[in-house]
């Protein structure tokens, strides 16, 4: 078991703290998921359940609904951005290191809610996870669906992912594509014997230039797409006219599309090209018509907002649970070498999920 046991007594400012200076980069989470074990199992109102590193503990109060509430606990890779530290600017207080946006201060709040809340007004199982930020086949999440499909009964799910403390409803899907030309190899000296596979592909990186991202409103909210190159390969040698160019297309697209649907698009989009498909995830509605899910963003406050890049609330959603995203950081700061969480939002997102799952309103 871990040697460094976590103290739920502490704010969730200083459990952010504690968590993020365990290195869990991904591959790396075992010491952090032997610290949850060892800090939840003596508490006698959690069962706790444990898939490789991945934890589950959950309450069975015989509440006629239940929440599934997770968050992941590995991080991308460091760069000398641990240990952690609080930093002043422009007169608000941070706490900077790697995972305090993406996703520990989330995560902290969590389990010290888990720990405390010992009678909710809800049933809620709690779920922390392995592997989000590498291949989608390592995922923790997905591997508990497959291994324990019992423990994702719940009507309705939040992902503790940074939201600036805001909820963002459901995720845009994501659709990586390959699109290719192909030529005729011949000596530049003699080009016009040849046929140039990236001149062939310059439409597409032309198409791609001038689109116009689309915005969806889906139940109420408003998803705004994005069509880009990410990628771009061709060429053989100096003196030689290429036969193949390949564009490497990234599409997040609103969550009203299938990745069915999305791929039919890109071939729309892409007439008289090679279209190959790299990597493919559908998205998820917003879920805010769900009862549970209208008490939670009343009870938080605030209005909600959608979730413009892919998150696991995707995996819920498949399985017909209603979900959104709601925790403390700013997106914009995840992964990012000065990674750091405004500590308030850490504060605010604690006591909105406090108050849902105490009061009267999740009854």
């Amino acid at each position: 078991m871990s040697s460094v046991p976590l103290d739920l007594s502490a704010t969730s400012i200083d459990l952010t703290r504690q968590i993020c200076d365990i290195e869990s980069v991904s591959g790396n989470e075992k010491t952090l998921a032997d610290a949850i074990v060892e800090t939840l199992s003596p508490l006698p109102h959690l069962e706790i359940i444990r898939d490789g590193d991945t934890v589950v503990a959950r309450t069975n109060l015989g509440r006629d609904r239940r929440a599934l509430i997770a968050g992941h606990i590995d991080t991308v890779p460091l760069n000398d951005n641990l240990p952690t530290r609080f930093e002043e600017d422009g007169g608000v207080r941070y706490l900077w290191g790697r995972g305090t946006v993406d996703m520990k201060a989330g995560v902290a709040v969590q389990l010290k809610l888990a720990a405390e809340l010992t009678d909710p007004a809800i049933d809620v199982t709690w779920m922390w996870y392995d592997h989000e930020e590498v291949n989608a086949e390592l995922n923790g999440l997905g591997r508990l669906a497959r291994n324990r499909p019992d423990l994702f009964v719940g009507d309705f799910a939040i992902l503790g992912e940074p939201s600036n403390g805001v909820v963002e409803g459901g995720c845009n899907g994501n659709l990586r594509v390959e699109v290719r030309a192909y030529g005729l190899r011949a000596h530049s000296a003699r080009g016009w014997v040849g046929e140039n596979a990236i001149h062939k592909i310059a439409p597409v990186l032309d198409l791609l230039a001038g689109y116009t991202a689309r915005e969806v409103e889906v139940d109420g909210l408003v998803y705004r797409e994005g069509l880009n190159a990410v990628g771009v390969s061709g060429g053989v040698a100096g003196n030689i006219i290429p036969d193949e160019a390949m564009v490497h297309v990234n599409y997040r697209f609103a969550p009203s599309r299938s990745s069915e649907e999305a791929i039919a698009y890109m071939h729309e989009l892409f007439d008289g090209y090679e279209i190959t498909v790299v990597d493919r995830a559908d998205g998820a509605r917003p879920g805010l018509d769900a009862p549970l899910a209208q008490e939670f963003v009343a009870a938080v406050g605030g209005v909600a907002k959608p979730k413009y890049g892919w998150t696991d609330v995707a995996r819920f959603s498949a399985l017909g649970i209603p979900a959104v995203n709601y925790g403390p950081g700013d997106p914009l700061k995840a992964h990012a070498d000065d990674e750091r969480v405004d500590v308030e939002q850490i504060v605010a997102v604690e006591a909105g999920l406090r108050a849902w799952l105490s009061g009267p309103g999740a009854r």
